[in-house]
């Protein structure tokens, strides 16, 4: 992976990532994911970047960026929650659940908390049918979810964030 330091500018950085993998099959993919590993998301220099190596227009870039919902154009909070649309959570009280964490974050799906501690996303199956209803932070998946028990969830997140002086 390439690091950007102090000294290397964002758009060398970037043009660094494109560089690597620019002649690959399909290549536009793999920069894509590359760099928004590297950066959490996709800068829009990086559509200008990306357009003059693969000869592409940023419209075209623009259109699979939006197209994939795992590429933002945005920074993401620290902590991305899922929350399980699908219909065996649904079935199990995942909606009121949507409600209560909407509410409890105060922000809606898309959106990222003002701290940059939260991002809400919809997903539309976690694979934990039979724990339902089920949302997922990071790479953990959390079953039977209830409001009380995101709220308690939410706050050792949060804590987690103070405890390590990232509360400014």
């Amino acid at each position: 992976m390439i690091t950007h330091s102090k000294t290397q500018s964002l758009e060398q950085t970037l043009s660094a990532i494109v560089e690597q993998k620019k002649e690959l099959p399909g290549a536009l993919l793999p920069i894509l994911h590359d760099i928004q590993h590297h950066c959490g998301y996709i800068p829009q220099i990086a559509l200008t970047i990306i357009s003059k190596a693969l000869k592409q227009t940023e419209a075209e870039i623009y259109g699979v960026i939006s197209f994939y919902a795992h590429f933002h154009l945005e920074p993401q909070g620290k902590h991305t929650i899922e929350i399980c649309r699908g219909e065996a959570c649904q079935s199990m009280g995942s909606m009121a659940l949507e409600q209560a964490i909407k509410s409890k974050l105060n922000i809606d799906f898309g959106q990222t908390t003002p701290d940059k501690n939260f991002t809400l996303e919809p997903v539309y199956c976690l694979g934990n049918c039979a724990c339902s209803p089920s949302i997922k932070v990071g790479d953990k998946t959390y079953g039977q979810m209830t409001s009380e028990k995101f709220s308690s969830l939410s706050e050792q997140l949060s804590l987690y964030k103070i405890s390590l002086g990232e509360e400014h």
